[in-house]
């Protein structure tokens, strides 16, 4: 049987770069090999735009376009809505017994999330709660697997913590799963900040154009010292040449590169221009297959109710396993 890959996104926006290299080319990969279920996960974006529900709501064609455009195979990967897995619910309810709130106070992952959205003292709970609701999501398909950029490790390590306290005080029902992280593990922003993000408004996006593309290239961070095009560059911490080094199939020529910009010679302008076209070589396939998919878009509804059917059925099963270690099964005969 084939072992089991769950991952996903939530819908607070389109999907940039830190998307694609963190964990989207990975998903498309394996799902060739693996039983592969991909989250749109629209109840945790809840968490910090309860507000505005509408902003979510219309965000889930935009996720699923992005999947569909970088290569994600509806006939083979179900993209799944997960407020229409309630068993997901549940079993997050379940799981909040097994996990103390200072331990969800020292994740990581949501410590760095809560400080970048300035929320406080004021953190909804649902936030705060979200490592338990994300291993609600994995266990609840049983995943193997779960392909994550490198700041989202620390939750998979949660939901390893969960998943033994529940097999230990009930019953060996939930499997542990293992977080898979793409080369490279995070890609900085445009403004040279550790991560590129959405509600930073430091990203470049898969649907981006071209002009797009290279108006925010223009603006990237490199070194601020390099003022004139002979004076001597650096190229650690230059987030020009570390997205050369990413995207640029030609490893030998950005080689080069460095050590005419660090001997002086070589202006800001000439390498964002290569990056520009290295850039526009990744995104526009993408952006071109997503334009096309976006005039049918009851047919993407269409394979995301069909994923989100398949993906109920497997959480179903799950749920029926965990309610009968539980002793939660009164009507089962």
């Amino acid at each position: 049987m084939k072992k089991i890959i769950l991952t996903g996104d939530r819908p607070t926006g389109q999907l940039h770069l830190g998307h694609y290299i963190g964990s989207l080319v990975n998903r498309v990969k394996l799902q060739n090999d693996y039983e592969t279920y991909i989250l749109i996960a629209d109840a945790q974006a809840l968490t910090d735009n309860y507000e505005h529900p509408e902003k979510v709501r219309q965000n889930i064609l935009e996720v699923a376009l992005d999947y569909l455009a970088v290569g994600i195979d509806p006939k083979i990967s179900a993209i799944v809505i997960q407020s229409m897995i309630p068993e997901i619910a549940e079993l997050t309810v379940y799981y909040m017994n097994l996990v103390t709130l200072a331990r969800l106070q020292r994740n990581p992952t949501v410590k760095t999330e809560i400080k970048q959205k300035k929320f406080g003292a004021s953190v909804p709970v649902g936030f705060l709660a979200y490592p338990i609701s994300q291993a609600a999501d994995i266990t609840a398909f049983k995943a193997d697997l779960v392909p994550v950029g490198e700041d989202q490790m620390p939750v998979i390590e949660q939901c390893v913590e969960i998943v033994r306290s529940f097999n230990r005080i009930y019953k060996p029902v939930l499997v542990e799963p293992k977080g898979l992280v793409a080369e490279v593990g995070r890609l900085p922003g445009i403004d040279g900040k550790d991560k590129m993000g959405k509600s930073l408004g430091n990203a470049i996006y898969l649907s981006d154009s071209a002009d797009i593309i290279a108006k925010k290239v223009k603006s990237m961070y490199t070194d601020p010292g390099h003022l004139r095009v002979e004076d001597p560059g650096k190229v650690e911490g230059n987030t020009v040449f570390t997205y050369l080094d990413v995207f640029d199939p030609r490893a030998d020529e950005v080689d080069k590169l460095k050590i005419k910009y660090k001997k002086g010679g070589l202006g800001d302008v000439v390498l964002k221009k290569r990056l520009t076209e290295v850039l526009e070589s990744v995104i526009g396939p993408v952006r071109s297959r997503r334009e096309q998919l976006a005039k049918d878009p009851a047919q993407i509804f269409r394979i995301i109710r069909e994923g989100t059917e398949r993906g109920r059925i497997k959480a179903a099963a799950t749920m029926a396993e965990v309610r009968q270690a539980m002793k939660l099964d009164y009507f089962s005969k």
